[in-house]
């Protein structure tokens, strides 16, 4: 029955039921997880991260509250698991990092893989900075006292310093923020003034990188073993904080200014936006790092029970964490007798300048204050692990035979993607780095992913996913096809939120500023646009690169390509049910 049916195929899927022997699956057999809770827990790890803590809570209260709560769930559900879904679909079918995996999906759009390698290297370059100023403060937590709690420290400009927040005073500045600005980064009057190297910083940016490498050196069978600890030991210190906070006076009109719903910022098409931009950086979509880490699993892994798990996981750790902090700043406020509003803040400061003042007022500060930062690492860590990993899977997928001639083992290649990396982060770790990082962030996290998002979209659920490919690797995989929610987001709502997005983040682009008052020169405007096209530009380069190197017109390209992904498809698990399915379509 099925040579009959085979006779229906087109010309191009008579060949063998065998996949191609591409050069990565002439390479060692691919290592998988030692068990599925280790993917589990490298996925939760990877998604929450440090925005959950610094980012999340306070675009919550800034969105209308409580009432954002609405537009974030919907994004949820219609964005941010379907797509997650589709990631780890892709990943686990293929067996391959995000360049290969897409090109065989759609090798029109093979340059949207590449994009995400880069995107997500870049990004770890200045990400690991972030926990070399977590190990400064958790090294300066042992102290006799808080260093940060006093304005009599040679580091402190004494005439403009106030050993709380200063509120209205804006000639003052709080001794945190003097120990973050003066002590921590020295930092410059703007970043056409580098200042030199900040040498303590440097062995703390080796010591992080080495972290990093000895955690992730042997590939999934350590990073596996790593996760156990650094994706569950910041729920204790998380849950710990809260039971201490809530206990605060203040902390209840801290944790109402967080919940109270603002209705009418629903009707603020930005807060739509913030909501899938939260749900996109938080989970990770189109970062390459899903699929990265999903192609180590097994054939048949429950991958939905899987992206539910991490999805409401995420979610739950950043209304948790929006409880911790905003009971300590309504406890801030009760002490200085100041507004909620004055001490919210966002993003580094939140977490290295208030939460730091903070516990130099709580009981027993010198327990608080390490655990704080132990956390703050674990949660970078886990995050920095994946993005390592996506460089070093492209590596061994596209180049792995070739590589090793050169470098003999695995260990010396993850060794030389976490130098370069070290290289990369230099400049962040300068007397002005913090511009740098300033700059960085804004161009690779808000303007680079959302175009990244769309194409990846655009190429898996509307190119790929019209011939239904999607539907009958999950069938394979799971023995079912999957449900009309999913069917219905990928076809329809997913893209077409995203677009919205995309569209919404462009029309309404700000450039980079540092603090409330500082602005980039034009130069470094210039810098940050070139620093999001290092992405972004590999999309057009891949489709050129496509209808270059493959004869014919544009629709004989994609049916070319669509037979010879039909081959790939159905020949990778010589499923019958596969080859059936295809005659029928015709």
């Amino acid at each position: 029955t099925l040579i009959l049916h085979e006779a229906h195929l087109p010309l191009h899927v008579h060949a063998p039921m065998r996949p191609a022997k591409d050069d990565h699956q002439s390479a060692e057999p691919r290592e998988t997880w030692g068990r599925r809770l280790e993917f589990v827990l490298a996925s939760v790890g990877y998604a929450v991260g440090l925005g959950n803590v610094w980012r999340f809570p306070y675009l919550c209260y800034r969105s209308g509250g409580g009432a954002f709560l609405i537009p974030y769930l919907i994004m949820l559900f219609l964005c941010g698991i379907p797509l997650l879904f589709m990631e780890f679909t892709v990943g686990q079918y293929t067996r391959l990092g995000p360049v290969h995996s897409l090109a065989k999906i759609c090798p029109l759009f093979k340059g949207v893989g590449l994009a995400t390698v880069v995107i997500s290297y870049v990004l770890c370059t200045y990400y690991n900075v972030l926990m070399t100023w977590a190990l400064y403060y958790l090294l300066h937590s042992f102290s006799p006292s808080l260093p940060w709690q006093s304005c009599n420290n040679t580091w402190n400009a004494v005439g403009n310093c106030s050993t709380g927040f200063p509120g209205n005073a804006t000639h003052l500045k709080s001794a945190s923020q003097q120990f973050f600005d003066h002590k921590v980064l020295e930092m410059t009057t703007g970043i056409e003034h580098a200042g030199g190297i900040r040498w303590e910083l440097f062995g703390l940016l080796v010591l992080a990188w080495a972290i990093v490498y000895f955690c992730i050196f042997k590939g999934v069978k350590s990073t596996g073993k790593v996760v156990y600890f650094t994706a569950t030991f910041p729920y204790f210190i998380l849950f710990a904080l809260l039971v201490n906070n809530v206990q605060l006076p203040g902390a209840r009109d801290g944790i109402l200014f967080f919940l109270m719903p603002n209705w009418s910022k629903l009707l603020e098409v930005q807060v739509w936006v913030n909501a899938a931009a939260q749900i996109f950086n938080s989970i990770g979509i189109s970062f390459g790092s899903m699929i990265s880490m999903a192609s180590y699993n097994k054939f048949n892994n429950n991958i939905l029970r899987d992206t539910y798990i991490v999805s409401l996981a995420n979610s739950a750790t950043s209304i948790v964490a929006g409880f911790v902090i905003f009971s300590a700043i309504g406890y801030m406020a009760h002490i200085h007798n100041l507004p909620v509003d004055d001490i919210a803040t966002d993003g580094p400061g939140l977490v290295f300048v208030v939460y730091p003042e903070v516990f130099s007022t709580m009981p027993v500060s010198q327990l608080w204050a390490p655990l704080f930062f132990i956390m703050l690492l674990c949660l970078g860590l886990d995050s920095q692990f994946a993005m390592v990993e996506v460089a070093v899977t492209f590596i061994m997928d596209g180049f792995g035979k070739k590589v090793l001639q050169v470098f003999k083992r695995k260990e010396l290649i993850v060794l030389a993607v976490c130098s370069v990396g070290f290289l990369l982060g230099i400049p962040h770790i300068t007397r002005g780095g913090i511009y740098v990082f300033q700059l960085m962030d804004h161009y690779t996290a808000v303007v680079s992913l959302m175009f990244l998002a769309f194409f990846e979209v655009l190429a898996i659920t509307l190119i790929f996913g019209e011939f239904h490919f999607l539907h009958i690797m999950l069938e394979n995989m799971l023995g079912k096809k999957p449900n009309l929610f999913f069917r219905v987001c990928w076809q329809f709502l997913s893209p077409m939120l995203v677009l919205g997005i995309l569209i919404s983040s462009i029309v309404q682009y700000t450039p980079a500023r540092y603090g409330k008052s500082y602005t980039y020169p034009l130069w470094a405007e210039v810098v940050g646009w070139f620093i999001s096209l290092v992405s972004i530009i590999w999309i057009p380069l891949g489709a050129l690169h496509e209808l270059w190197t493959t004869e014919g017109s544009l629709l004989q390209v994609c049916t070319v390509r669509k037979h010879s992904l039909y081959q790939y498809l159905f020949s990778n698990q010589n499923e019958p049910s596969a080859a059936l399915y295809l005659c029928h379509r015709g």
